[in-house]
C-alpha cells in the first residue's frame, strides 16, 4: 500500500514515516514543499493520504476537497487538538478517519488501514447506489415505451415487452436503448 504522507512538520513527518517505513507492506511518499495535495496525489497515485496538521485550519481542508472532487482516495487526517466543529467540516471535505493525537505518533497503520476499509464500504455503497438508480431509470424508460406501445398500438403489456424484446434482439441492442428511442420519437412527435 502506497501511503501519501502530507505534513508541513519535518520533524513529526519523519516520525511518522519512520514508523510507517517499519512495516514491508507499506511504502511512504511525501508532499513536496509547496506542491498542492491534490497534484501529489495526481502524480503519486497513492493507495492512502495521511494529512497530519498541528493546528487544524478550515484553509487546509480545500486540498482535502479537491482530492475528494476529483481523485477519490481514503484520507486519514491527524490533528493535535480535538475540536468537534472542525471534525464536521473535516469529514464533510471527504476525510476518511479522524485522529486527535499527541506525541510521540502512535502506530498508525492499523489506523490507515481502517481507514481504507471504511473507504472502500462507502465506495461500494455509493457505487450500488449508482447502479440502482440507473436500473430504475431504465425501467422507467421501458415502462414508458410499453405505455406508448399499449396505447398506440393496442398490445398487452407482455406483448408490449415481447415486441420491445424482439426488435431489440433484431437490432442488436439492450432493450432500454429502444425503449429510449420509441419514447423520443413519440414524445418528439407530440411537440
Amino acid at each position: 500500500m502506497k501511503v501519501l504522507l502530507a505534513d508541513d512538520d519535518t520533524e513529526r513527518a519523519g516520525a511518522v514515516a519512520r514508523v510507517l517505513a517499519a512495516d514491508p507492506g507499506l511504502s511512504v511518499v511525501r508532499l513536496k514543499p509547496l506542491e498542492s495535495l491534490a497534484d501529489a496525489v495526481a502524480g503519486l497515485a497513492p493507495d492512502v493520504v495521511l494529512v497530519d496538521m498541528a493546528r487544524p485550519d478550515r484553509d487546509a481542508l480545500d486540498g482535502i476537497r479537491q482530492v475528494a472532487a476529483l481523485d477519490q482516495r481514503p484520507v486519514v487526517l491527524f490533528v493535535d487538538q480535538d475540536d468537534p466543529a472542525f471534525m464536521e467540516e473535516a469529514i464533510l471535505a471527504g476525510v476518511s478517519s479522524y485522529n486527535a493525537i499527541g506525541t510521540p505518533p502512535p502506530d498508525v497503520k492499523p489506523i490507515l488501514r481502517a481507514a481504507v476499509a471504511l473507504f472502500r464500504r462507502h465506495q461500494r455503497a455509493r457505487d450500488d447506489l449508482r447502479q440502482a438508480e440507473t436500473r430504475l431509470h431504465e425501467r422507467a424508460v421501458i415502462d414508458r415505451a410499453k405505455a406508448i406501445l399499449i396505447k398506440q398500438r393496442r398490445l398487452s403489456e407482455p406483448d408490449a415487452y415481447k415486441w420491445l424484446r424482439r426488435t431489440a434482439m433484431t437490432r442488436g441492442r439492450r432493450i432500454v436503448d429502444v425503449a429510449g428511442e420509441l419514447v423520443k420519437r413519440m414524445e418528439g412527435n407530440a411537440e
